[in-house]
C-alpha cells in the first residue's frame, strides 16, 4: 500500500477531500472485491506518479457507507475525480494506469 494513499472514513472524508483545494482522486473499494484488486495497482502507481501533485485517497464502502452512498457509489471499484471539493467526473470498473494519468492530468492544468 502506497505511503500517499489516505484510508478515509466517514468522518474525515469531507476534511481530506471536499475542504481540499487542488485535485483529489478517491477510490472506493472492499476487500472482497476482485476488480477493486486489480484495480490497486494502477492507482498506487499513479499517486507515486502524482505525489505532491494530487490528493490520492481509498474509502473502503463497508467501512464508510455513509460516504459511499453519498456519492451514489452503486458499483465498485468506483474512482471519484475532485477539483476544489467538487466532483469532476468518474470512473466505474477496472481502467488503466494511462486512463487515471489522462484524467487527472486534464484537471491539473
Amino acid at each position: 500500500m502506497s505511503d500517499n494513499i489516505l484510508h478515509l472514513k466517514d468522518a474525515d472524508f469531507d476534511e481530506q477531500v471536499i475542504e481540499a483545494k487542488g485535485v483529489a482522486l478517491v477510490d472506493f473499494w472492499a476487500e472482497w472485491c476482485m476488480p477493486c484488486k486489480m484495480l490497486a495497482p494502477a492507482v498506487e502507481a499513479v499517486a507515486q506518479d502524482y505525489a505532491g501533485k494530487a490528493i490520492f485517497a481509498k474509502v473502503e464502502v463497508d467501512e464508510a457507507g455513509e460516504t459511499a452512498s453519498r456519492f451514489n457509489v452503486m458499483n465498485i471499484p468506483t474512482l471519484i475525480f475532485f477539483k476544489d471539493g467538487k466532483e469532476t467526473g468518474r470512473a466505474v470498473g477496472v481502467v488503466s494506469k494511462e486512463e487515471i494519468s489522462r484524467r487527472l492530468d486534464a484537471l491539473l492544468k
